[in-house]
């Protein structure tokens, strides 16, 4: 099919499709197939002949669709007749070819999804080069065959419009008041939302949508079973361990700009911090994302807990001095002065790379920490203690 044609296809499916949600009404699209997946709530797929549905709703406003996708396959039926089978679209639906052979992908964390899915080849274009510590990507920069859009918030338009990929993968932010001038290229745009999800596991089973993006679909179902079967059997180890056994009270992070960011009690983070096994001190704080706290609010809430877990970005580990001549007060802590300080550093852990999609690992890291007597031997990967 001429690239004309495949274009004029494409638009005129994309103006009869649906314009419910997963589970809002179909109309006469008595043909697609409802995919269950186990832990998302904020994706679902419906599949149809040589075609698949996947809803994306908006964890902003839960009764909106951010966006909806219909991947449909280079071996697939002719586009009209998979139109001739759905309702009207919306604004939101877009229709993609798949698989796709080369995108422009912003973050780190889906070039190393990528990266494991067997199909980095199709980076044809990052933004941040130097925030992407993958051989694979660092290899294709130096040789040309990737390029660097720069900042993600800003890329060069130019740039793209030359490396012209199939799609380019960002991330949704909410009130971001959309994605600028890169919207009017006419490249198809993946909303990479998959952090605001309800749960690690959650937020790991979106592999499966980047996956049949480029046709990967059987390696990411055999990566995600292994993920989900180690993350159950590492939080039932934690729960059966610690129900009747004293809980240790942690808290995280530090002060950045004048304000202290804590994961909120659902989000990703607070969600692993109760399966780990720990007493988080901001439990109370509900919520999917971050919250920000003034330097006393956290003292009062955390100044006796058991541990403290940090994440920073530095040229050399980070020490107790070097942490008490950036703000002396974090000296007051109770876990500083017995030292139960651990440290993340993200120069060097390949912590965003990697947990989002691998939970499992990150979990393991946690209950080593926080309960190191049921893993025994166990060296964290990601946190280390800190030096004096």
């Amino acid at each position: 099919m001429s690239k004309s044609r495949l274009h004029a296809c494409t638009m005129a499916l994309a103006t009869l499709l649906l314009l419910g949600a997963c589970r809002g009404g179909r109309g006469d699209a008595t043909d697609l197939t409802p995919e269950p997946l186990a832990y998302a709530r904020n994706i679902c797929c419906e599949r149809g002949e040589g075609f698949s549905v996947w809803t994306l709703r908006d964890p902003w406003d839960t009764a909106a669709v951010l966006h909806r996708y219909v991947l449909v396959s280079d071996t697939a039926i002719a586009t009209e007749r998979i139109a001739s089978r759905l309702p009207r679209a919306d604004a939101a639906t877009s229709v993609v070819r798949v698989p796709l052979h080369r995108v422009g992908v912003a973050t780190s964390v889906h070039c190393g999804l990528m990266d494991e899915l067997g199909c980095s080849d199709a980076i044809a274009g990052v933004c941040e080069s130097q925030y992407i510590d993958l051989p694979t990507v660092q290899s294709r920069l130096a040789d040309g065959t990737i390029t660097d859009f720069g900042n993600g918030m800003n890329p060069n338009i130019e740039l793209i419009m030359d490396v012209a990929p199939d799609a380019l993968l960002l991330t949704s932010f909410e009130h971001s008041g959309g994605y600028g001038r890169v919207e009017r290229l006419g490249i198809p745009i993946i909303e990479c939302a998959e952090y605001m999800e309800v749960s690690p596991l959650a937020r790991a089973e979106w592999m499966r949508f980047y996956a049949e993006l480029f046709g990967t679909g059987s390696r990411a179902d055999s990566i995600l079973d292994a993920v989900c079967a180690d993350y159950e059997s590492l939080r039932r180890l934690a729960a059966d361990s610690t129900a009747a056994a004293r809980r240790p009270r942690l808290f995280t992070e530090m002060l950045y700009g004048g304000q202290w960011f804590v994961p909120c009690a659902e989000s990703t983070m607070g969600i692993m911090f109760a399966d780990a096994g720990a007493d988080y001190v901001f439990a109370d704080r509900h919520g999917s994302g971050s919250t920000a706290l003034a330097f006393e609010t956290v003292f009062d809430a955390a100044a006796d807990a058991d541990l403290w877990l940090v994440k920073y970005n530095s040229a050399t580990p980070l020490t107790y001095t070097q942490m008490e001549q950036d703000y002396k007060p974090y000296a007051r802590f109770s876990a500083f002065s017995h030292r139960h300080v651990w440290g993340c550093d993200l120069a060097r852990s390949h912590f965003y790379e990697q947990t989002p999609f691998h939970p499992e690992r990150l979990l393991r890291d946690l209950i080593a920490i926080i309960h190191p007597e049921l893993l025994p031997g166990t060296q964290p990967v990601y946190y280390q203690p800190l030096e004096p």
